[in-house]
């Protein structure tokens, strides 16, 4: 197959993650693909050329993007004079659905192959984008198998590549291990703050979750706080978030799953993470607070119980969600503090691990993306 050019977009870290497997996966079988556009580091250590960074669009909540609008149309109408003038192979679209599916459009007015990698929630909420996925998407590459299903039947062209997750949820420490390479005693426990890779659930969370730690900490001195630094997210931001704080708070960048490893317990924001958490099988809690009027907004939208992944792809509440004005200090003081001292909760997270494991689907998902794509190009020589 002679050399092909693929423009990508992912929209915020998560989909940069799956993205950048998916994307060495291709690499390593067709190295001469060559691949640019939105996203983060994972794409780029897999050997796409960013030229916009995932962090200027990434926003959670429908008033948060409306803040930010001017800025990611401005960057929506760069991308689409990029497509018109650079007229690439394919366009693979990540997640992202508010962006992407306004990008599939011009894509098809264009000509240009469109594969979306990781489905929008259609089973949750806004199911007419279905209407609009089978008129301007050539290929949906899903991750689970009731996505699939749900595809076949509204005359969609699909294929369930399976949860790269489910390969990539590694580490190959123990606990004590990981606590000790995170510069904490072993036998001291360690509570992982998650707030989230946008800013705008950051600046919501960190602070609260903050809060419950220093009461922790209060009461239990051998309490070590981690707190991971997202991709995205510069240390500047950070810090004035935390400057308030009175607690040593160990911010760590890298390593991701050797941090999940090292704590008994993590709070955090709703998104993919949690089920890396769960995957690791770590015992935590899930936040999820907006603005309220985005809140309000998705409360009549949405038409499914749960908002975590966990609880979502097993159909039940195996991890407590806290929305809203649920998350108080109280709150989650209460749930961690049972986390942290309850002898059975790693057996229960356990149970979580093996429960998601199973729902999740087939493995080598970042392989049979890959594969996708090389499908799509080949039809085209």
């Amino acid at each position: 197959m002679s050399a092909k050019r693929i423009v990508i977009v992912a929209g915020e870290a998560s989909g940069d993650a799956h993205a950048g497997r998916m994307i060495a996966a291709l690499k390593q079988q067709r190295p001469e693909i060559q691949v640019s556009g939105i996203g983060g580091d994972t794409l780029r250590q897999a050997g796409a050329e960013i030229f916009t960074d995932f962090s200027e669009l990434a926003v959670m909540g429908l008033v948060e993007v409306l803040k930010r609008y001017r800025q990611i149309k401005a960057i929506f109408n760069d991308l689409v004079a990029r497509l018109k003038q650079e007229k690439p192979d394919l366009l693979i679209l990540v997640d992202y659905p508010g962006f992407n599916l306004k990008l599939a459009k011009q894509a098809h007015k264009l000509g240009i192959p469109v594969m979306y990698y990781i489905s929008p929630k259609v089973w949750a909420w806004r199911p007419g984008r279905v209407k609009t996925i089978r008129r301007y998407v050539d290929h949906m590459a899903v991750l689970f198998p009731f996505e699939e299903t749900l595809y076949q039947d509204a005359g969609v062209q699909v294929s369930c590549v399976g949860h790269p997750l489910v390969d990539a949820v590694s580490s190959s420490l123990t606990t004590e291990q990981a606590k000790q390479k995170l510069g904490f005693e072993p036998q001291h426990r360690v509570l992982g703050l998650f707030p989230g890779s946008r800013r705008s659930e950051v600046e919501a969370l960190l602070p609260i979750m903050l809060q419950t730690a220093e009461q922790i900490r209060h009461r239990h001195f051998d309490v070590e706080i981690v707190l991971p630094q997202a991709p995205g997210l510069d240390s500047e931001f950070l810090k004035p978030l935390l400057a308030n704080s009175t607690l040593e708070i160990k911010v760590v960048s890298g390593d991701f799953y050797d941090v999940i490893r090292g704590c008994d317990a993590i709070v955090a924001a709703s998104g993919t993470v949690t089920l890396e958490i769960a995957l690791m099988g770590v015992p935590h809690l899930l936040v999820y607070r907006v603005a309220p009027m985005s809140y309000r907004i998705l409360k009549r939208l949405v038409k499914i119980p749960y908002v975590g992944l966990c609880n979502i792809v097993t159909g039940k509440n195996v991890v407590t969600e806290l929305l809203q004005e649920q998350v108080t200090v109280d709150n989650l003081d209460k749930h961690l503090t049972q986390l942290l001292t309850d002898p059975q909760a790693k057996q229960r997270a356990e149970m979580i691990r093996l429960n998601v494991l199973e729902a999740l689907g087939p493995s080598g998902g970042a392989d049979n993306a890959a594969q996708a794509i090389i499908t799509m190009l080949e039809k085209q020589t």
